[in-house]
């Protein structure tokens, strides 16, 4: 590719984004929190249709995923979570296959008179579009989108498939992302824009999630003394798990990419619920944790002390002891992934591919940041031997009030990848 075409793709980007900012608009005004995407994914599917992708949409079935090595349990059912992928077929298959991935579904949005304006209702001002998911990644998934547009302007294709992926589940399981592997959708390299300020992710965090059951006796509470409070018996497990967490964040434990981090791995008590009426002890208990995991730590050597410090703690409780809690996994069991220990000629040349379009976009270099959460790059990494590079946009306030996405940056970010597919892929005449 020679100057003259890099400069073209450029221009192609600048033209074309007005018309991507009215796509990021219009997904980012569907509500697809879990169980409610299917809306965005038929935008997306159409959209895909509209271009003379082969689309295919298809509903994730457990039972297909289940037995697969990255696989998270669920709660409920599947009939409403749909994936959507769009394969473009190349005709002289001279380049490197790609899958450029994203996820459609977003948190809860919370208390709604938290946010400055209506969170499905994107609006932009100063530079930055607003909006419940519209940084965690929707604006990702305009920028792969769109980055295939402007070379289709031009009158190119990729000179190789390249599969543009929609997928649910990515904030709870990632079983999408697993489902996309399952459906036997596997390339060279893969890109995922998820929002991490232009930087490339070279490790990322695993991420274990389970619920804590308790059980009390009740009683009315003018009689409190002679019951068991089993919400107030979740504050020494609660403290129990609090002091793991800080010995397994002890340096002599910190994985090599973490070192410069201070407490990357962070535990969290999501949610709690307890307890059936004001003026009775409460018999029942529940809470949700999450907890980060490095890269190369066993999942099963995690849960098996995971469950060793909630039973001492229990025992040292003169109810608990006789009325253990009871752990339940569920959600995220995932692995952590370091794209800088994926050591194969292939991760290399998807990275310094990806070096040189950053380079060619911003005029500086790539900067390689480990994070302190985790992506679908894992399924891809781990499970299918595939360099998964995650390289997005800058946003802010992801998973809180005010979700913002730096507009300027997204145009970079699909300007990048571009030039990145331009080079990967190859490309061919339409």
């Amino acid at each position: 590719m020679d100057e003259s075409q890099k400069t073209e793709i450029l221009k192609a980007v600048d033209a074309l984004f007005d018309s991507e900012m009215e796509f990021l608009a219009e997904l980012t005004s569907h509500p697809s929190t879990r169980g409610n995407e299917q809306s965005a994914q038929d935008f997306i599917a159409a959209e895909l249709q509209a271009r003379k992708f082969d689309v295919d949409r298809w509903n994730v079935n457990v039972e297909d995923i289940a037995h697969l090595p990255g696989f998270s349990p669920v709660i409920g059912h599947y009939d409403d979570a749909v994936n959507v992928v769009g394969s473009h077929r190349s005709h002289l298959k001279t380049g490197r296959s790609l899958i450029l991935n994203g996820h459609v579904d977003v948190v809860p949005v919370g208390p709604l008179d938290m946010w400055d304006s209506p969170p499905f209702e994107p609006r932009i001002d100063d530079g930055w579009m607003y909006g419940r998911g519209v940084g965690d990644m929707k604006a990702g998934l305009a920028a792969n989108l769109f980055a295939l547009d402007a070379l289709r302007a031009l009158g190119f294709a990729p000179a190789a498939d390249v599969h543009y992926q929609s997928v649910v589940e990515e904030e709870c399981t990632g079983n999408g992302a697993l489902a996309c592997l399952q459906r036997g959708y596997k390339a060279d390299a893969v890109l995922i824009p998820e929002p991490f300020a232009e930087d490339l992710v070279v490790a990322q965090l695993g991420v274990l999630w389970f619920q804590v059951h308790l059980k009390g006796v009740p009683v009315h509470v003018a009689y409190a003394g002679s019951g068991s409070n089993a919400i107030e018996a979740s504050i020494p497990l609660i403290a129990a798990l609090h002091d793991m967490e800080e010995r397994w964040n002890a340096p002599a434990k910190c994985h090599s990419e973490y070192g410069h981090v201070h407490h990357p791995l962070n535990l969290n008590i999501g949610k709690i619920e307890g307890g059936d009426w004001t003026s009775s002890v409460p018999a029942w208990c529940v809470f949700d944790v999450r907890m980060g995991l490095f890269p190369g730590q066993d999942i099963d050597v995690a849960k098996r002390e995971i469950e060793a410090v909630l039973m001492e703690a229990a025992h040292s409780n003169d109810f608990l002891r006789n009325s253990q809690p009871e752990i339940i996994y569920h959600g995220f069991v995932a692995e952590g992934y370091a794209l800088a220990e994926h050591k194969t000629a292939m991760a290399d040349q998807a990275i310094a591919t990806l070096e040189d379009a950053h380079h060619l976009v911003t005029g500086h270099g790539l900067d390689k940041i480990a994070i302190t959460a985790t992506t679908d790059a894992r399924f891809f990494g781990l499970y299918a031997d595939t360099p998964a590079l995650v390289y997005g946009p800058k946003a802010e306030a992801i998973h809180g009030f005010n979700e913002r996405v730096d507009l300027d940056s997204m145009r970079r970010i699909t300007q990048a990848t571009a030039m990145f597919i331009a080079n990967w892929c190859g490309l061919e005449p339409l």
